[in-house]
């Protein structure tokens, strides 16, 4: 009876271990949902925080270029000098605001560019030409750092995005950037805060040229950008994302 009893009271223990166990898995699989959901939630915060630095810095460069491009590409003797000048001006500034977004679409640009298109063929003079081949050259030129920075978005399906991936340039852009430790913690490095070229070094352990190799390698490729010659380095919106696609990859190939 005594045995009976022992065994009766080992099964309970039994049971109540596996009903203990079975609720800590389920805790820490909860545990897990949070974590990941916290994650993202301070991952996407810094892409906010990290966006907000660049764009003001990339808001004002856009906005000198085009002063200086209408002043020096724009028919210089012409009575709408000034009319034709303001209205540039609004039309590429309202363009550049765009990179303050975290993502605009490609219908929202080409806005601007069917604008100056009614705009060119309204114009009264065979001179007039030689202003809209300006701006234009403007226009394309926000168009591609906005394509750089990753903030443009190509209306496109997702099968398409594959059939049609570039492999040489994927290769350029991104496999060659990342495939160096010393690139992928500067890039880790940044994704968190600003950082002096001073910090890099300690980071990485390197000097002068060689931390320049890696530095431009990253800045060539769009992933970093420096906020003016002697300034701190941050991370772009291409370089934020592409880390955020290599911390998903790795994750899920190690599940």
């Amino acid at each position: 009876m005594r045995k009976i009893t022992m065994e009766k009271e080992s099964e309970d223990v039994y049971l109540e271990i596996r009903a203990i166990r079975a609720q800590l898995s389920e805790m820490r699989n909860d545990l897990k949902r949070f974590t990941e959901h916290s994650n993202r939630e301070y991952l996407e915060s810094l892409l906010r925080e990290r966006h907000d630095e660049y764009a003001d810095v990339m808001l004002t460069h856009l906005q000198q270029d085009t002063e200086k491009g209408l002043e020096r590409g724009m028919v210089p003797r012409c009575q709408m000098h000034e009319t034709c000048k303001a209205l540039f001006s609004d039309l590429l500034n309202g363009n550049a605001a765009h990179v303050k977004e975290l993502r605009v679409s490609e219908t929202t640009l080409e806005k601007s560019r069917t604008s100056l298109q009614t705009m060119q063929k309204k114009a009264p003079y065979p001179k007039c030409e030689t202003c809209f081949t300006e701006v234009h050259s403007l226009l394309d030129n926000q168009l591609a750092i906005m394509q750089s920075l990753e903030l443009y978005e190509h209306e496109e399906t997702e099968r398409d995005l594959l059939v049609t991936l570039p492999v040489d340039d994927v290769i350029k852009s991104v496999a060659e950037p990342l495939a160096s430790r010393h690139r992928l913690l500067i890039l880790k490095a940044l994704a968190g805060a600003t950082q002096t070229f001073s910090s890099l070094s300690q980071l990485t352990k390197l000097r002068g040229g060689n931390l320049l190799f890696h530095l431009s390698k990253l800045t060539e490729s769009g992933l970093i950008l420096q906020r003016s010659e002697r300034g701190d380095y941050m991370i772009t919106a291409k370089g934020y994302d592409i880390l955020k696609g290599v911390a998903a990859i790795y994750a899920h190939a190690n599940k």
